[in-house]
């Protein structure tokens, strides 16, 4: 009787070993399943933060080159407003000092019109002095 009982419990260590060896090798397959999950959804996570690292990098590079171009514009439109500032106040200059020399060559011309004008008029007149001596 007490044979048979050793022999129970050596089956029933045996069997309770079996079970756990089992159990063991099942938790085990199921943690590396679990293992295997986690590590896609870490990757998938990985991947979906560092594509949207890379939109917020682009986007903020677009951003960036926006503000250059309209620096750069606005700077242009600056640049064109100035030059068309000194471009007509040179034209302006321009036409003052042309102004200027045309009035003094024309008052240089009525001076000299008024000279010969004088000087043919007395010599008009002494013509006609002459004459009026002769006659």
């Amino acid at each position: 009787h007490e044979r048979e009982h050793h022999r129970e419990i050596s089956e029933l260590a045996a069997k309770h070993t079996e079970e756990v060896e089992k159990l063991r090798a099942e938790l085990k397959e199921e943690q590396e399943h679990l293992v295997d999950e986690l590590r896609q959804q870490m990757a998938a996570t990985h991947r979906a933060e560092l594509e949207q690292a890379q939109l917020q990098s682009q986007t903020l590079h677009s951003l960036e080159l926006e503000t250059l171009r309209l620096t750069l514009n606005n700077m242009h439109t600056s640049q064109l407003e100035l030059a068309q500032s000194n471009l007509r106040k040179e034209k302006e200059t321009a036409l003052v000092e042309l102004r200027e020399m045309l009035n003094d060559k024309r008052a240089q011309e009525v001076a000299i019109l008024q000279s010969r004008h004088q000087l043919e008029w007395e010599r008009i007149r002494e013509q006609c002095l002459r004459e009026k001596e002769e006659l």
